[in-house]
């Protein structure tokens, strides 16, 4: 555990997994009132920040670090959290790679890739971008060796454990593999949060005909 600032704290995990877990207690912790008061809890690749702590009183980020050290964390519970269901096409230039690397023809990987529940263990990158974790590591796959200059909006991309779908156009260097037919839902700076797909968001993909535009994503409650 590491200052970050007068009021924040920087939390440093184990592994990736650690850190969804992690986070998730956080919340649950915070949902029930066990936590001082925290403007903000944002979780990385391997870190969850808090900023913001206080109690009332001088030292609270202190004071909530040693706390922490006699915490358990729980494994995450993979069915909690709000759904999130977004129709892809998988028609990605670099289906075919994938497809050649995971062993099977292009139209498994809509099979495989489709029946996989993700959740988003972070944001970054761009405004709305959220790290997918839940791809097995048999069907992990590296960046490209050249990046290119262009990503169009709306690709579903793969690289190392993480799926993403890029809410803007910019230069990218992972897998594309499909793309969603309406990526302005994935973020809206008048919805509240503007990002669809925030972290501990569980997400399913659903496979949607080429050359239809899909109605946009299906969010369910927890539990359902």
């Amino acid at each position: 555990m590491l200052p970050a600032g007068r009021d924040g704290l920087l939390v440093e995990l184990p592994t990736g997994a650690a850190a969804e877990a992690f986070h998730a207690e956080l919340l649950r912790r915070g949902a029930l009132g066990e936590l001082p008061a925290v403007r903000e809890i944002v979780p990385g690749a391997g870190t969850v920040l808090l900023d913001g702590i206080s109690d009332g009183a001088p030292g609270a980020p202190a004071r909530l670090a040693r706390s922490l050290v006699s915490w358990r964390i729980p494994p995450l519970p993979r069915d909690a959290g709000p759904v999130v269901e977004v129709p892809v096409v998988y028609d990605g230039p670099d289906l075919a790679d994938v497809a050649a690397a995971w062993g099977v023809g292009p139209g498994e990987v809509a099979r495989i890739h489709s029946g996989i529940e993700f959740r988003v263990a972070f944001s970054g990158f761009a405004p709305g971008f959220g790290y997918l974790t839940g791809l097995p590591e048999r069907f992990r796959v590296p960046r490209r060796a050249t990046p290119r200059t262009r990503v169009p909006e709306g690709s579903l991309a793969l690289a190392g454990p993480y799926t993403g779908v890029y809410p803007r156009a910019s230069p990218g260097g992972w897998q594309l593999i499909g793309r969603t037919p309406d990526p302005d839902l994935l973020w809206d700076q008048d919805r509240e949060p503007a990002a669809l797909l925030t972290p501990g968001t569980r997400v399913r993909f659903t496979e949607s005909p080429a050359g239809r535009r899909a109605a946009g994503p299906r969010t369910e409650e927890a539990g359902q």
